[in-house]
């Protein structure tokens, strides 16, 4: 699974970086949330996500599917949450009060130490 989590995670780095326009705010986190689930979540300057969202979604659905396309070849769900910083200081704060969201497995069972920002490759 970390080898398709590598190849999944430059294919968005690579993507990502051709559409914002502030890659110096983006932050892309990868959390393994059971053997064969990853998710993905970019956060992004609050003008970038609208950019990589696209009109009506059609971007995002259009990396998503390269994604979930590139993650069942190897027999893994992968997902894909695009949101700003202000949107995941909420989460954050929501889940150091307690709280939970439900379109997310609870904080205890994920590994987001694997944060990293967006860099341009030579």
């Amino acid at each position: 699974m970390q080898e398709t989590t590598e190849q999944i995670r430059n294919f968005l780095q690579f993507i990502a970086l051709q559409f914002i326009s502030h890659p110096e705010d983006a932050q892309l986190k990868v959390a393994e949330v059971s053997e064969d689930h990853i998710r993905f979540r970019l956060v992004l300057n609050k003008a970038d996500v609208a950019i990589l969202i696209g009109r009506n979604g059609f971007t995002a659905s259009a990396i998503r599917n390269v994604l979930k396309a590139a993650a069942i070849r190897d027999g893994i769900n992968a997902t894909l949450q695009i949101v700003s910083h202000d949107e995941e200081r909420q989460r954050l704060a929501a889940i150091e009060a307690g709280q939970t969201f439900d379109d997310e497995i609870p904080v205890e069972s994920t590994d987001e130490a694997d944060d990293e920002t967006l860099e341009e490759s030579s």
